[in-house]
């Protein structure tokens, strides 16, 4: 019956919802009255042109989510039992050039190590995933979050913190410099963002307030490949993680000395706060076996949360 309810609350339409559920739409009605007739309450508001949750409807609907969750926590622990030979995991997914973590390396060798596990990941604005987990539509989501912006309710490890560095095409001003600080762009630059609501797009505006000046006029887009290739080809100036540009993996791979094709260069920030935190986060109080292995096992990811406390420690 929950599952009946979140459909028709997610679309707002039995006739959708019945379509999206494979039922009847009688049978959909049927179900969603003995609902309100077990709660007491009703939880569509109906009109001839409009349907919205009640007040109980919108009491019920998290509670309904997390119910939900924890029913397919409890399967993937009893398919545990036949060692996690099958299962699901619902993974929250920061953009991959976005991220120091090579994060096909770690799905590969998790799904190498877990053949049956079915992977459903999902890639949104960072604070969207954090929410998703909490919500339990996520079991694990890596996003691009130092520790201070994980909500409270939530468990998180470190993954990396990357440092942003500026890439600018080969005639700008600030082309032939190894450091700068964002307060020496040129009134007149365009820069070129992420995402709106985005990890990395706050890291960049935190430091643009660090060097007490606005990011001025800007080019958005929704991919960190895209904001490079922006950039190498004059079409502004663009802050992104240094992994993005010198990993070999890269799409626009810079040199050791920091040139990009076209003559672009990639400039270190002065600001040494200025850096693209990747954590992991979850919630341990109802974490699956699928997710209990990708964060415990013998799995990259594992790997990269030892080596970060390492680093932390030494």
């Amino acid at each position: 019956m929950l599952k009946y309810f979140l459909a028709v609350a997610e679309t707002r339409s039995f006739t959708q919802a019945a379509a999206g559920c494979y039922v009847a739409q009688s049978a959909l009605s049927q179900q969603i009255a003995r609902l309100e007739k077990d709660v007491g309450a009703q939880l569509f508001s109906r009109t001839s042109r409009s349907m919205r949750l009640t007040a109980a409807g919108e009491l019920l609907e998290p509670l309904a989510r997390r119910i939900l969750a924890d029913v397919d926590n409890a399967q993937a622990a009893l398919d545990a039992l036949a060692g996690l030979r099958r299962g699901r995991l619902r993974l929250g997914l920061v953009q991959m050039l976005a991220s120091a973590v090579d994060m096909a390396e770690v799905l590969a060798d998790y799904h190498a190590r877990h053949p049956g596990i079915e992977f459903h990941v999902v890639n949104t604005p960072s604070p969207e995933m954090v929410a998703a987990v909490l919500a339990g539509d996520l079991d694990v989501a890596v996003v691009g979050l130092g520790p201070r912006q994980v909500p409270e309710g939530l468990d998180h490890r470190l993954l990396d913190s990357d440092p942003l560095v500026l890439v600018v095409p080969r005639d700008h001003v600030l082309a032939g410099r190894d450091v700068v600080g964002l307060a020496e762009l040129p009134d007149s630059h365009q820069l070129i963002q992420f995402t709106q609501g985005t990890g990395l797009r706050r890291q960049v505006e935190a430091a643009f307030a660090r060097a007490g000046v606005e990011a001025g006029r800007y080019f958005e887009v929704g991919q960190v490949v895209d904001m490079i290739g922006l950039a190498v080809r004059g079409v502004g100036v663009t802050v992104v993680p240094s992994t993005s540009v010198f990993r070999a993996s890269s799409p626009l791979t810079a040199t050791p000395e920091g040139h990009l094709p076209h003559g672009a260069r990639v400039v270190r920030l002065a600001d040494e706060a200025a850096v693209h935190h990747v954590s992991v986060v979850y919630d341990s109080k109802r974490l699956a076996p699928a997710a209990a292995a990708f964060l415990n096992g013998k799995s990259r990811i594992s790997e990269a949360c030892r080596s970060i406390r390492a680093v932390a420690s030494g």
